[in-house]
């Protein structure tokens, strides 16, 4: 088993594709390790690549505005991306490089245990839940992956370039909060 330490090390040496050549930091994730609940993103933007930590921008405002409204904070959930470096001129990170990223991905997620998987965006959704997967008519279904129950729903900068989205996704927050609760309860 891996530790957290050896984790940020090793990926804080990766050089297994070529969005290492353009980083500044290594963005690997932050919050609580202990989580039962962890978000994933695509990658990091200019703000998350110039501090280490995803969702620091304009989205990541948003995204605390949004857990806030369910009563969480960044400090008792589990945020990460699907890729560690950022994309040239924030495009999507290609299906080769998440490919790659996942490993780092596994691991945390094998270090935090959690019990729910937001994937936030389709990018995520599609490297976590499904290929085929589309943001459009898949947001907001569970899936249940090895004991773990996965969603997906937009993607915070979705949101802010598209304000007729944001009704559906603060609704839907309402629902994940309302299943980490049902599984606090149980266990």
């Amino acid at each position: 088993m891996i530790t957290w330490e050896e984790l940020e090390n090793a990926v804080n040496n990766c050089t297994r594709c070529p969005l290492c050549e353009g980083r500044h930091n290594v963005v690997l994730g932050t919050g609580n390790r202990n989580s039962d609940i962890l978000f994933v993103g695509e990658g990091p933007g200019y703000h998350e690549d110039m501090e280490g930590e995803p969702f620091v921008g304009a989205a990541g405002h948003l995204l605390d505005k949004m857990l806030a409204s369910i009563g969480l904070s960044r400090k008792e959930i589990y945020i990460a991306n699907v890729v560690k470096c950022r994309p040239p001129s924030n495009r999507d990170p290609l299906p080769e490089e998440y490919n790659v990223c996942l490993n780092w991905l596994r691991w945390q997620y094998v270090l935090i245990q959690p019990q729910i998987v937001v994937c936030l965006g389709r990018i995520a959704a599609k490297a976590l839940i499904e290929p085929e997967f589309r943001i459009t008519r898949d947001r907001g279904k569970w899936y249940y992956k090895k004991g773990v129950d996965f969603t997906a729903t937009f993607h915070p900068s979705a949101l802010l370039r598209d304000e007729s989205k944001k009704r559906p996704a603060w609704e839907y927050f309402k629902a994940i909060k309302e299943r980490l609760d049902n599984i606090k309860k149980i266990n």
